[in-house]
């Protein structure tokens, strides 16, 4: 049995290049928080739990990510033998319900560790292991202005490092969102492709007449444009309408995946590790995906390196990525918290090939960004203590 020997989680806030305009937020600086473990024989493992704006885009946040890991979940880890992944995340979740962002973020540094004892890529240890070495990412146009979106695509497709775009609506009226896109598509359409996340801020009415307007000045896909939990409206707009929707903040894991397949509620799937509950979860919605003929594009909860690292090593285990990917999130950042950035160009992220996720910390990055500026580690004599006196 290899044993948990050292944890340590704590909250980067890592300031955006511009403000990241949603409709349900405003992001100006991206909170992650950054899990690292050590075993008995000293080997590492990194991960991350990242949502966007604080509560306002599911039921957890940076702080709530964080103290479920420290509280209920660490205690779990150190009963576990460390090499046993699947065994140990199975005994996790009959420990702490729901916290998929939180649970996700442990697995992924267990994966680290896993890979880095066997000298493979994380990605070789998901379903049949890579079947591709990059991935097509797209960027998204959420400055919320018509002519500065449009220049910073241009500027995206001049430098040949995106030639997918979506955009960011819902906060204004159905007609003037669709006016801003339908220029954005005239001016870049035949460049790029061009799509729309309304953050489920449409009614059924509303997304109605804006799916099929968008459809008409040539909008490729409308992320989910109702409540996720509204099944059958997505349903009725999917038979309706010929743009395809795609199912985002209704994707909660296999279970909901399999419940969105079977009502032919969304043409195509927004893949995410940390909504699904984790790699081996996220790998599974992929599946399912495939086997009911839905699309697939790799989605992302605007993680910093980490996070999308372990995104991209389950996204290079899908063989078929009609869609592509949009894990642009270290680029939106102002600073890179990894020794050495992941590597973009030619419209495509190269998953990294080192053993585990195939990075590093940027220690120096860390200390300046880290919210307590002060290192919080628990060693496993601690977590006893803790878990024993709860």
């Amino acid at each position: 049995m290899v044993a948990l020997s050292r944890a340590d989680t704590f909250i980067v806030d890592v300031p955006t290049i511009r403000p990241h305009v949603l409709a349900m937020a405003t992001v100006h600086a991206q909170s992650m928080v950054i899990v690292r473990l050590t075993d008995a024989d000293g080997v590492e493992g990194l991960g991350e739990g990242t949502t966007i704006g604080g509560l306002s885009y599911c039921e957890e946040s940076p702080e709530s990510i964080k103290s479920a890991i420290d509280t209920y979940i660490l205690p779990v880890l150190e009963t576990c033998n460390l090499t046993q992944v699947g065994a140990t995340m199975a005994k996790v979740a009959r420990c702490v319900r729901g916290n998929h962002f939180a649970k996700c973020a442990v697995e992924t540094a267990l994966l680290d560790m896993a890979g880095k004892r066997l000298g493979l890529p994380a990605s070789e240890l998901i379903g049949g292991g890579r079947v591709r070495d990059s991935l097509p990412v797209a960027w998204t146009l959420a400055s919320g202005d018509t002519a500065r979106d449009i220049a910073e695509g241009e500027e995206m497709l001049e430098r040949r490092r995106h030639n997918i775009f979506k955009l960011k609506i819902g906060k204004r009226a159905v007609r003037d969102d669709v006016a801003h896109v339908g220029a954005i598509c005239k001016a870049l359409g035949d460049r790029a492709s061009v799509r729309v996340d309304v953050n489920q801020n449409w009614s059924e009415a509303q997304a109605k007449l804006g799916m099929a307007m968008l459809h008409d000045v040539g909008c490729d896909l409308v992320e989910q444009p109702i409540a996720g939990d509204d099944i059958a409206a997505m349903a009725r707009l999917s038979t309706g309408q010929t743009i395809p929707l795609m199912a985002d903040e209704a994707l909660r894991g296999p279970r909901t995946a399999l419940r969105i397949a079977s009502a032919g509620a969304a043409g195509v799937f927004a893949l995410k590790i940390a909504q699904s509950g984790g790699l081996f979860a996220g790998a599974e919605v992929a599946a399912i995906g495939t086997a009911a003929g839905i699309g697939l594009y790799g989605g992302t909860m605007l993680e910093g390196g980490v996070g999308t690292a372990a995104s991209a090593h389950v996204f290079a285990t899908v063989a078929d990525l009609a869609w592509g990917t949009e894990l642009f999130g270290p680029l939106l950042q102002t600073e890179e918290i990894l020794s050495e950035p992941l590597a973009y160009g030619d419209f495509s992220l190269a998953v990294p090939t080192g053993p585990g996720l195939g990075i590093a910390l940027d220690e120096d990055k860390l200390d300046f960004f880290r919210r307590d500026r002060s290192r919080t580690v628990v060693d496993a004599p601690a977590l006893h203590a803790v878990n024993a006196g709860a």
